[in-house]
């Protein structure tokens, strides 16, 4: 009996050798389109499916696999009576391997001109049903979906021997990891596609409707949808997590930016932990959080708090600026750069102990000098590029589930003065510096700054004004004439109180608590300039 085959691949890697060994193994092959074609120009021979099934391609090939031969071949029992009378009676032959690969998706919606038509057209449905079917069936029909198993299966072939049930089950595995990962894909991204619809239909109209809304009006949702999917692909082990008793892997998107953590290139050093990793990834959104300063920045971080953060009208200027702001933490932390690392640079830093340098790129003289160091982690990422997407989400695993939420990039409307003195123009722009930093500090959080870097952080209190004093202390002499920013608001006065102490002259917070006017009253009997944001920055 004429054992069957049928390949039909989107990445045609090695396929061809791979079909030599099943031809050698007595296979006929089945195939279709282009990987027919493929083939043929190879040298072997195929059946197309349209001539084995007597039924045509049509509709531009969205149609070519899903008929009653195929899957009547794939899914048929072969110790089941009833299925082989049935096989018999509609002329169906058992199928004993599936070769298929799938459209590259998450390569086309991962290329800026992509629309949404081009991602509609490259959703594979004949891969996943053939494929699936196979799994379904894998004590009769071999699934193959990986290239990297063509080589062992090819060997096996050879030598003429039975693949073993746990072979069998683990190329099953891999199935339904491929297409369950492939389907999580397609949705997010057409749950993103719909999301994106509201937010622009909110934007246009000024509220918030899911797409069903806007078109007839009918109903409001708030566009999340009903189940979740998450689809990230393995990218590296980890020695260890948060400690080195718990495991750790390493997960990116399917197509990280060159923007971001993910998809940075490790120019040498170490490979990354997980707390590198975590600390990378706030000292680099802390850093794209200036983008529209327009100029030189440097942040250090230590454990996911900024310890220091620079302006400049070079980038020494500004690394020297976040050094100086706390010269004790930046050692033994993550320090991120938005322009090149030059040599001069590069000697200064490699005079520290640091964990990584995170730049758009280093020279030649800064990659000899920092070479050295071999520890030393050197990333480089893409600054021309968004960090975030509109539709971006952050996840936090809670037991027994996951609390997802937006990515908190929401810009402040109106700053709104409300003592009696209106802050300088150089107080309003420290002030904005200022808040920009403060939201990146854990909770309760207070950050003292002037219009060119921190000069003291109080993060993670359990009180707002034990956090005023910590950066009050940090800030020493520095304090007087400087700028405080609040991640929330005052519930009482006593914060306004140290700040003034201290010599602050002018504070940015939320606004927000029933005692606000306590607040104003004391900033305005200190002269303090007070203005409120009307939005709060808790990072938990």
């Amino acid at each position: 009996m004429q054992k069957w085959a049928l390949v039909s691949v989107f990445d045609k890697n090695g396929i061809v050798e791979f079909c030599r060994h099943l031809v050698a193994a007595g296979y006929g092959i089945l195939s279709t389109g282009g990987t027919a074609a493929h083939l043929r120009e190879a040298g072997i021979h195929i059946t197309e499916v349209s001539d084995y099934t007597g039924f045509p391609e049509i509709m531009d090939g969205r149609v070519k696999t899903l008929h009653p031969k195929i899957h009547g071949g794939l899914l048929g029992l072969r110790d089941n009576p009833k299925h082989l009378e049935s096989m018999q009676a509609h002329g169906i032959e058992a199928i004993d391997m599936v070769v298929v690969n799938l459209y590259p998706f998450a390569e086309t919606i991962g290329t800026a001109t992509t629309t949404v038509h081009d991602a509609i057209e490259m959703i594979d449905i004949g891969g996943p049903s053939l494929l699936r079917a196979a799994a379904k069936n894998y004590l009769f029909c071999l699934p193959v979906t990986d290239p990297a198993d063509y080589g062992w299966i090819g060997e096996r072939l050879d030598n003429r021997q039975a693949f073993s049930l746990c072979e069998r089950t683990s190329l099953a595995a891999k199935v339904f990891t491929v297409t369950a990962q492939y389907d999580s894909l397609v949705a997010s991204y057409l749950t993103e596609e719909s999301m994106e619809g509201a937010i622009r239909a909110e934007n246009s109209q000024g509220e918030f409707h899911s797409p069903e809304a806007v078109t007839d009006g009918s109903k409001q949702a708030s566009g999340w949808p009903g189940l979740f999917h998450l689809s990230y692909i393995h990218k590296q082990d980890l020695r260890y997590g948060e400690n080195p008793h718990q495991e750790a892997h390493f997960y990116s998107d399917t197509n990280p930016s060159p923007a971001t953590i993910a998809g940075a290139v490790q120019m040498q050093g170490k490979e990354l932990s997980y707390n590198n990793i975590q600390d990378a990834d706030a000292a680099l959104s802390i850093l794209r959080a200036l983008d529209d300063w327009e100029q030189p920045v440097a942040v250090a971080v230590k454990h996911m708090n900024p310890c220091g953060t620079g302006l400049g009208q070079t980038i020494e200027e500004a690394f020297e600026k976040a050094f100086e702001a706390d010269d004790v933490s930046i050692f033994g932390g993550v320090i991120a750069l938005n322009r090149s690392v030059s040599a001069a640079l590069a000697e200064r830093l490699a005079g520290m102990f640091l964990e990584i340098i995170i730049a758009p790129d280093f020279t030649p003289e800064a990659l000899s000098l920092l070479g050295r160091k071999k520890n030393l982690r050197l990333l480089t990422v893409r600054m021309d590029e968004p960090l975030w997407r509109p539709t971006d989400k952050l996840l936090r695993r809670v037991s027994g589930g996951l609390l997802v939420q937006s990515v908190d990039t929401k810009p402040i409307s109106r700053w709104r003065t409300v003592t009696q003195r209106v802050p300088t123009e150089a107080e309003m722009r420290a002030l904005r510096f200022a808040w920009r930093i403060v939201g990146f500090v854990k909770s309760n959080a207070i950050v003292l700054a002037n219009d060119q870097m921190t000069l003291g952080i109080g993060a993670g209190q359990m009180n707002r004004v034990g956090a005023a004093k910590i950066a009050i202390e940090q800030a020493g002499a520095r304090a007087q004439g400087s700028v405080m920013a609040s991640d929330a608001f005052f519930p009482m006065p006593d914060t306004v109180e140290a700040a003034a102490a201290a010599g602050v002259t002018a504070i940015v917070q939320p606004g927000g608590s029933i005692r606000d006017e306590d607040s104003i009253q004391v900033a305005n009997s200190h002269g303090i300039a007070m203005v409120f944001t009307g939005l709060r920055h808790f990072l938990h």
